[in-house]
């Protein structure tokens, strides 16, 4: 009967080893994600922040000249 149950109790084990090693990639994956979407998001605004005053910049120096 001992057996039996160490044998249970170790085959359970490594069911959750396995499940453990399977949320840890979905997790990784999500996080992931997670900074794509961010990046993605922040980029163009950061780049709108950068180049609208040089933008504006440019424009009000063109009506200067005239």
């Amino acid at each position: 009967m001992d057996q039996e149950l160490l044998q249970k109790i170790e085959e359970q084990n490594q069911k959750i080893d396995a499940i453990y090693r399977g949320v840890e990639k979905t997790r990784k994956y999500i996080l992931w994600s997670f900074v794509f979407n961010v990046a993605i998001f922040l980029l163009p605004i950061i780049g709108l922040i950068i180049t609208i005053p040089w933008f504006l910049k440019v424009i009000s120096s063109s009506y200067t000249l005239l």
